[in-house]
């Protein structure tokens, strides 16, 4: 159903069940999947595309444009967000900076009020972003990773999955895979709770421990002790080689530090 108010461009592609409130607006070349709904004044910018059963609540806005100086409104990129992702009140989600790409955010993600997805960012399944989370550019966040209110991510930053962002941390480097962390690129162990809440095997909760020692609690830089863990072979599980291999990546070459 969409509302008299509403202003749905002709181009737009809108599932036949789509519910559009009271003075939303859906632009040009947007596309929103089966079950979606939009509340009143919430906007979805052109080429836009929302998958199935996406919420997106008041005066939220999808697929703006980057905040990027340099940028050309007459880019054709875009915005992409996964399956019954939810997106709260006011929430910012900017579309890409180069032409054919697109900014994505995963399926079952839930992105709380005020929380900003800057341009180019790439958001996993099951993301949490709590009240006033700040992503700047191309930031990488992997599945069912959680980060709190008031945090702030320098751009193309990767925040590795299943790890936890205390509230109000300012976060420059990159934080490893189930790791928690806090204040100023600061990581205080393993996030053993959520590991707990998503059934993580004893063994591999074992293996990850082992490996999160190998890299903080031995003086060396953190790929090549990484690299030297590896290279035992003693780690089999999933779990711990996806950690390890985490600091053999990214664009920042930097990483949190325990405390």
């Amino acid at each position: 159903m969409i509302h008299p108010s509403a202003q749905v461009h002709p181009s737009a592609q809108l599932a036949p069940d789509v519910e559009v409130g009271p003075f939303a607006i859906v632009e040009a070349g947007a596309k929103l999947g089966a079950g979606c709904r939009l509340a009143a004044h919430a906007i979805v910018k052109a080429r836009a595309e929302l998958g199935v059963g996406v919420r997106v609540d008041h005066f939220a806005v999808v697929g703006g444009d980057p905040q990027d100086l340099s940028f050309d409104p007459a880019t054709e990129s875009g915005t992409f967000v996964g399956d019954r992702t939810v997106i709260r009140e006011h929430v910012t989600i900017h579309r890409a900076t180069k032409a054919g790409e697109r900014t994505l955010i995963g399926a079952d993600g839930l992105l709380m009020a005020g929380s900003h997805v800057a341009h180019d960012c790439v958001l996993g399944a099951h993301v949490i972003l709590a009240n006033g989370c700040m992503l700047g550019g191309h930031v990488h966040v992997g599945d069912k990773a959680f980060v709190s209110g008031g945090v702030a991510v320098h751009q193309f930053c990767r925040i590795g999955g299943g790890a936890l962002v205390s509230g109000n941390a300012v976060i420059t480097e990159d934080v490893p895979p189930n790791a928690l962390a806090h204040g100023r690129n600061l990581v205080a162990g393993l996030n053993l709770i959520g590991l707990r809440r998503r059934t993580v095997p004893a063994p591999a909760v074992a293996e990850l421990k082992r490996a999160y020692h190998a890299v903080y609690a031995t003086f060396g830089a953190c790929p090549t002790l990484a690299q030297q863990a590896l290279a035992t072979g003693g780690y089999e599980t999933a779990e711990a080689r996806d950690f390890l291999n985490f600091f053999l990546g990214g664009k920042r070459g930097r990483f949190a530090s325990p405390e």
